[in-house]
């Protein structure tokens, strides 16, 4: 009788392997003679199969061979997100066809799943701290720190370079704390510090991955953070609605203004306020009280709040390990950086055009403030000319006006000015709050024929030149550090220059003596650096 429990097991078929073994006699073999030269000893040319067709030839065993090149080649494509068959597919069409790569697609895969393996047989973590440690040894200015738990395990890990510090110095008066994202296989909290710099984009001050939301975490992590970025305190912070950071952030920042996210902050307006929803004074009334009198940067504008709320996104899965967490990031920060120098070079390069008359005002504000800022203040003065002005009294330096958009009596608010020292302020707040004039202080300078913003309402940080040092300290640096951009010049050429001969059989050869001369001549100069270095 047959056990019911056996004919439910499932046995696992072996698995099916041709058999590529003929017995085939034919070889040839040679030795070393007393010339010191190979003899052909024996020989058997008599095969028992069929030979392998030419076009076949590249998938032999003894024709793939993965150099050192080709493995360079391949960390680098993964290292920038591609997948293991794009990787694939691109050397192949790079080569002229798969049979000219020199191994076979089973190959490529077998060879990213272990660059993966060792990864994971090394410790994830570890591997992690392995690649800051690198960056460190090349970037004097990197910093990171890891905390390890009671078992010596780690549990956070946290990491900023030389460019995040110099952003923080600019534009770290303002920085939004995010903790959302938990897309790693470990579950957990990726932690991203940004801020926003004078184009009004992101930018990235320090990133850092914690074991769980307790408010210890978070105090090492700010405590950690504010080491890092030379004791700056910021002057506000954004965080969401996590009581625990709320409590790190009392006790390590405690004169810091802290406020959540407006962003999430108006989606829940939205939901229980119901028919005020539409009120506009109601509205305007609830706005005012969100944007009170400390610097934001503007983030308090719901639409550079929802920016920057979903600005980082981050395209990783649950399955994703530290590492490829890592180098997801990196590609972020490059991003930024990248729109970054964009918007330097183009605002280098041009003046902001404007449908309004380019009044003296705006022509100064044109010169000296980045375009996505001049917009701002575009917006600004535009209101500015929709304005009524009521003079509401006077001492012996100050005089105060009221000013309303005409038909919007809610929008009225009070100006004091003071005309000797052009000093100027707002019951709104709005340059305390974003950095820039708001409409009423501009229809009172024009009222006094201000032609210029006065220097103390021009904000160092949203100008053309707010980053201006950093980027001359970086054009100084020591030469030696600057051995990446020569050697992707080079390669440009060099790339350039096979590609113009790879159709020809005579650049071809022209091209390998050319090389094998090249080699020889580098290898001969670096051989006689190194014996006079010794010497």
């Amino acid at each position: 009788m047959v056990d019911e429990e056996d004919v439910n097991v499932k046995t696992r078929k072996p698995r099916q392997v041709s058999i590529t073994r003929s017995n085939c006699k034919a070889c040839i073999r040679a030795k070393v003679n007393k010339e010191g030269q190979f003899e052909v000893v024996a020989h058997v040319i008599q095969h028992n199969h069929e030979l392998t067709k030419p076009q076949w030839h590249y998938l032999h065993r003894s024709e793939r061979k993965m150099t050192e090149e080709k493995v360079v080649t391949i960390k680098t494509m993964k290292s920038s997100g591609l997948t293991t068959m794009d990787t694939y597919n691109y050397m192949a069409t790079e080569a002229g066809g798969e049979q000219n790569i020199g191994h076979s697609v089973v190959d490529h895969l077998n060879f990213c799943s272990r660059l993966r393996m060792e990864q994971i047989e090394a410790g994830d973590a570890q591997t992690l701290v392995n690649i800051l440690s690198q960056k460190q040894s090349k970037d004097p200015n990197f910093f990171f720190r890891v905390k390890f738990d009671k078992e010596g395990r780690i549990c956070n890990i946290f990491w900023r370079d030389s460019m995040m510090l110099e952003d923080y110095r600019i534009y770290g008066d303002v920085l939004v704390f995010d903790t959302t994202y938990r897309t790693n296989r470990y579950n957990l909290i990726c932690a991203p510090f940004v801020g926003i710099n004078n184009h009004w984009h992101n930018c990235m001050f320090a990133c850092a991955f914690i074991g769980d939301e307790t408010t210890d975490s978070f105090v090492w992590l700010l405590q950690t953070f504010f080491k890092a970025m030379e004791d700056r305190k910021p002057t506000s912070i954004f965080t969401d609605q996590d009581q625990e950071m709320a409590n790190a952030i009392l006790e390590v920042i405690p004169n810091t203004r802290h406020r959540l996210c407006i962003w999430h902050l108006e989606q829940n307006a939205i939901t229980r306020f119901g028919a005020l929803k539409k009120d506009k004074e109601f509205k305007f009334a609830f706005n005012q009280c969100l944007k009170i009198d400390f610097f934001s940067a503007g983030i308090l504008s719901s639409q550079r709040s929802e920016s920057t709320n979903h600005a980082i996104g981050f395209r990783a899965s649950k399955a994703s390990t530290l590492t490829e967490f890592y180098t997801i990031f990196k590609k972020t920060t490059n991003r930024w950086r990248s729109t970054e120098k964009y918007d330097e070079f183009t605002c280098s390069k041009s003046i902001a055009f404007t449908s309004l008359p380019l009044s003296g005002m705006l022509k100064h504000v044109a010169q000296v403030f980045t375009l996505s800022l001049f917009r701002n203040f575009e917006e600004e003065f535009g209101y500015s000319m929709a304005t009524t002005v009521q003079m509401l009294g006077s001492n012996e330096e100050c005089l105060l006006y009221q000013v309303t958009l005409e038909d919007k009596p809610w929008s009225a608010h009070q100006v004091n000015y003071i005309q000797e020292s052009q000093t100027v302020w707002c019951t709104c707040k709005n340059f305390e709050a974003s950095g820039w004039l708001c409409y009423h202080c501009i229809r009172i300078l024009h009222l006094h024929s201000v032609t210029r913003i006065p220097d103390k309402y021009v904000s160092k940080g949203w100008t053309k030149f707010a980053k201006t040092e950093a980027w001359d300290r970086l054009k100084n640096q020591d030469p030696k550090q600057q051995y990446i951009p020569w050697r992707q010049t080079m390669m440009r050429k060099y790339y350039n220059l096979i590609l113009k001969s790879q159709e020809n059989e005579e650049t071809r050869a022209f091209m390998e003596e050319s090389f094998r001369n090249s080699l020889k001549m580098v290898e001969d100069l670096l051989a006689s650096a190194a014996q006079k270095e010794s010497a």
